[in-house]
């Protein structure tokens, strides 16, 4: 007994410490604290903060701060996409703050590609991702131009200042003539059209940009290959933002702009129309039928027709975990914004949900997006642009006539000067004013996705995507009763009508298998998949009726409604394979069968292949200032069948309207005439090659990549012309020829200034493109002279342009203009004789300078001093030309001088040329278009917590288009048409904006 008590009292001091310490070790203590982007010292949001060996985590706000219970001698984890792990010792203290340092973005950025994503180290495609903090600044109305600039390869070209407008979105350049060259858009894994709908000529403006979380464009065809008969120009890939578990948190942000006009056609003043017209009546021979009537005023139309417009968006997002359980996002936003032209107007609402739980111990995965938007626009009459290029400077605004007070070129009987009713020269403020074309597009895009991990057998997956994209667009143009350009024999005014629906649906079953093979220390995964794609238009058909409710004649529609459609089914596979972590290996086939194409014509298989191997990894392991550097070769083949009629491959019947009757004794009797078509229509196909090397160094303070590509079209889709009798038309859109396009891209990334307050990054991107037509027809004929492509605005049929083999698409056709030795001024009406045949005809014209850039580059920098940032972006291109269009026009004379007895204003390069009558094929209208035009400059403030430390607050301003470097001559050199052909277009303004984004 005595001896189990000496060992008690032996045990028991020993046993007491014991107890001590693990009641100080495993007390809990409440510690907080802040994590930072070692970078530049900003908050950095979402990071899971664990204790270690326990389930109890949390996350950090959005001012990245956290609470978190641990013992006082525990360790905390901190980890998150994108950075660094690491583990930081509590040591008893309440208040841990770290520093986060990012791993290198080429080995942990995760990419979307076709159907997945893919980590940026494993890419073998050509594929360039922009996310939301590299995005374009400033007042971006529709989505496509949160890229400008920002991507190797990429032009995306706005088509005015219009409010809502779209661009022209072109991925290395153009693979066809005549079918589309439109890249295919997907939002949120479905495939949708880009083009417009009855209301709307934009489609993509109905997403909200900030709604978007990224944007991956695809460009080589072992990256596009997944969508085959689409392919060929290249993928978009859109990704929206999705909800994630932890605390809930909102986002407000606004912001309001300025639009201004930033330039607009140079024409002549009032003065100087007075003193041409003047002096010309004053020439022996002259008569004064034009100095009658000229007024007394200096009215500059432009400036009344523009206005300084005024835009506010306003958009606000919960995000966070319904129940702890379902992750969701939901957001609203509201968009005004004003068109530099008057009357011009455009309104977005929209709103999106994204839920994405899982269920069954995380083996389903459910991702559902629901995307709804409601655009209300009042549509400017465009012509007013135009119109007050051209309107007589030297008349006053208004007059007492019945056209609404306007002053109007009148007959002598009150009624307008026109060739066929109405007026040919309208007053450009009654175009807006007393017209109105109001308009409304709703829209909704879901889609759900599921996920299912077989719990027997878990590497294996069974996804579904079910999808639905519906817009419904309607609209009425109603043009005033007073408004001259209506006034007719018979009627006056005119109210139209105009609705269409639009349906996409989607359904799509695949099975993904993905493994690590530790054998080969590697992994391997494996797609198979199909997928049924339908669209649908409803198209409905009004007559229009005059302002007293008349029908106006030959308006009655043939059909009430029409419904076009289109289908496609396809299958596809694809498999990755990594070995020793340095080998990559993709390949993948789909095959497309197209109602568009006859039977035997439907079906066509697009294979794709490509390779990687890591460099570093392989040779450079010891190399410390080397990150990355990775090989990349592709192949594949896209197909193209966009821009393609639905039945282009048959004899399609259109019913005659009222105005083309055969009249059978006192009845009138419509008929049917056929269209042209070729039942042998078939896939446009591209076969692209792509040499890559990605490269970073330096903790990839420098990084980017080159890339070699070569497309090559065959059975290209071109309009030629048919022998009489050969079928319905003169012209038939047909299989062939070829068309092929060689380029050079250079991307790079850098950060030369990076210190814990101050840091600098600078990027720019470079594309080398040529384009080459290598075959035009079926059988060859030595006397072809190419096809005549690149209308324009006067005379009758005439073209600048031609497609011609062995030269760039659009290249232009010309005269060769001769000058004034002395003077250096351009001799009216004389060219160089090119064959010596003593002849000026069309044989001495000649293929002069074409329409596309050999050069696209992008800039962009940011500063960041402690909370303020500073950023600027600039895009441009080298050797595309353009033809001016508008001074061939109205830089003349005679177009000042009108032969109707009106007189209208000119450019002011009339002044340099002093033509008397237009040379609309002179070569003296090419003009270098090369152009940099510095897109924006943004300044930000993170001011910091707000409201008790409630929220956080950022406040920004940024001006976009804030100048333009060119020798262009015209308003603008930048233009979104093919033919590069340029007229009056509606400005781009110069937008001031403020805003601010608020946290909480």
């Amino acid at each position: 007994m005595k001896k189990v008590i000496q060992n008690f009292f032996r045990v028991f001091p020993q046993t007491i410490a014991l107890l001590l310490l693990s009641v100080v070790a495993f007390a809990q203590t409440a510690v907080t604290g802040k994590v930072t982007d070692s970078k530049d010292g900003t908050p950095v949001t979402g990071v899971t903060v664990l204790v270690k060996g326990t389930t109890t985590a949390t996350k950090t706000s959005a001012d990245g701060t956290f609470k978190i219970n641990a013992p006082a001698d525990g360790t905390l984890i901190f980890t998150s996409i994108g950075y660094t792990r690491q583990e930081v010792g509590v040591a008893r203290k309440t208040t841990v703050d770290i520093s986060f340092e990012k791993l290198s973005q080429q080995l942990t950025d995760v990419v979307v590609v076709a159907y997945g994503t893919r980590r940026k180290a494993d890419l073998t495609g050509a594929v360039t991702q922009v996310t939301t903090k590299d995005f374009q600044k400033g007042n971006i109305n529709s989505s496509e131009q949160l890229l400008q600039g920002k991507v190797a390869g990429l032009q995306v070209t706005s088509g005015g200042g219009n409010a809502g407008g779209g661009s022209r979105i072109r991925i290395r350049g153009g693979a066809s003539l005549n079918a589309s060259n439109d890249p295919l858009i997907v939002i949120d894994g479905v495939p949708v059209e880009s083009n417009g709908i009855s209301g709307n000529g934009n489609l993509l403006n109905t997403i909200n940009p900030n709604d978007i979380e990224s944007m991956s464009v695809l460009k080589d065809a072992s990256a596009t290959a997944l969508y085959g008969s689409r392919a060929s120009n290249g993928v978009i890939i859109i990704t929206t933002k999705k909800g994630v578990k932890g605390k809930l948190k909102y986002n407000y942000n606004s912001q309001v702009n300025l639009a201004v006009v930033g330039k607009t056609v140079d024409v002549l003043t009032g003065d100087e129309v007075r003193s041409i017209i003047n002096a010309d009546a004053a020439k022996p021979g002259g008569n004064n039928t034009y100095s009658k009537l000229l007024g007394n005023a200096n009215t500059d139309w432009q400036k009344l027709i523009y206005q300084d417009a005024i835009g506010w968006d306003n958009n606000i997002s919960a995000s966070g975990a319904i129940a702890n359980v379902i992750p969701f996002r939901l957001s609203a936003g509201y968009l005004t914004q004003e068109g530099i032209l008057l009357t011009d107007k455009f309104n977005r609402l929209s709103t999106a949900l994204n839920l994405s739980p899982k269920f069954f111990k995380e083996h389903l995965a459910v991702n559902v997006n629901v995307k709804l938007s409601q655009i209300k626009s009042r549509f400017a009459d465009a012509g007013a642009v135009g119109a007050a290029a051209s309107f007589d400077p030297t008349q006053a605004v208004n007059a007492n006539n019945i056209y609404g007070g306007y002053f109007e070129w009148l007959q002598a009987d009150g009624k307008p000067i026109g060739t066929n009713g109405g007026s040919s020269q309208p007053n450009p403020l009654s175009l807006l004013y007393l017209r109105n074309n109001k308009a409304e597009v709703n829209r909704f895009i879901g889609n759900v996705q599921l996920d299912y991990k077989l719990h027997f057998f878990p590497d294996l997956h069974v996804i579904v995507n079910l999808a639905q994209d519906h817009a419904y667009g309607n609209g009425d143009d109603i043009r005033d009763a007073k408004l001259v350009s209506e006034f007719q024999a018979s009627s006056r005014g005119r109210f139209s009508h105009y609705a269409q629906i639009k349906d996409n649906s989607l359904f799509e079953t695949s099975l993904f298998y993905a493994k690590d093979i530790k054998a080969i220390k590697g992994k391997v995964d494996v797609l198979a998949g199909h997928t049924y794609q339908d669209f649908s238009t409803n198209e409905y058909n009004y007559a229009s009726y005059s302002s007293t409710g008349v029908e106006l004649p030959n308006t009655a529609p043939s059909f009430a409604t029409n419904k076009p459609q289109n289908r496609l089914e396809s299958y596809l596979g694809r498999i990755n394979l990594t070995a020793n972590n340095k080998y990559l290996l993709t390949a993948s086939i789909r095959r497309d069968a197209s109602s568009k194409f006859a039977k035997e014509n439907r079906v066509g298989y697009f294979p794709a292949v490509a390779a990687a191997w890591k460099l570093k990894e392989e040779l450079f392991q010891s190399v410390s200032w080397m990150n990355e550097l990775k090989l990349r070769l592709g192949w594949g083949i896209t197909g193209q069948q966009d821009g393609i009629g639905n039945y282009n491959y048959l004899p399609v019947y259109s019913q005659s309207n009222s105005g083309a009757q055969y009249q059978f004794g006192g009845v009138f009797y419509g008929y049917l005439r056929p269209g042209a078509y070729d039942p042998d229509l078939k896939w446009e196909t591209t076969t692209t090659q792509n040499i890559g090397l990605d490269f970073g160094f330096f903790k990839n303070r420098i990084t980017g990549s080159i890339e070699v590509y070569k497309k090559e079209t065959k059975d290209l889709l071109s309009t030629v012309p048919v022998a009489a009798g050969g079928n319905f038309n003169i012209e038939l859109l047909t299989n062939v020829g070829n068309i092929e396009n060689k380029g050079v891209e250079f991307t790079l990334n850098t950060t030369p200034v990076k210190t814990t307050k101050l840091s600098w990054d600078f990027g720019f991107n470079v594309t080398y493109n040529n384009s080459k037509i290598t075959n035009l027809l079926k059988n060859q004929d030595p006397n072809f002279k190419g096809i005549e492509v690149g209308g324009i605005a006067g005379g009758t049929g005439n073209r600048v342009e031609r497609h011609m083999v062995g030269y760039a698409p659009y290249t232009f056709f010309m005269y060769k203009q001769v000058y004034d030795a002395a003077t250096g001024n351009p001799i009216e009406g004389l060219y160089e004789d090119i064959n010596r045949d003593g002849i000026i005809n069309e044989s001495d014209r000649y293929l002069y300078k074409k329409a596309a850039p050999d050069l696209l580059f992008g800039i962009n920098t940011q500063f960041t001093y402690q909370a303020f940032t500073l950023g600027l972006a600039a895009h441009g291109t080298i050797g595309n030309y353009m033809y001016n269009n508008y001074f061939s026009n109205a830089g003349v004379l005679r177009a000042m001088k009108n032969p109707l007895n009106f007189i209208s204003n000119v450019a002011t390069n009339y002044l340099d040329s002093k033509f008397a009558n237009n040379q609309f094929l002179s070569d003296y209208y090419i003009e270098n278009a090369s152009f940099l035009r510095l897109d924006n400059i943004n300044l930000g403030y993170n001011v910091g917590k707000v409201f008790n430390n409630k929220a956080s607050l950022r406040v920004a301003g940024s001006v976009q288009n804030v100048f333009v470097v060119t020798k262009y001559k015209g308003m603008d050199p930048e233009n979104s048409s093919n033919e590069q052909t340029d007229n009056t277009i509606y400005p781009r303004p110069r937008v001031y904006s403020l805003g601010f984004n608020l946290d909480f």
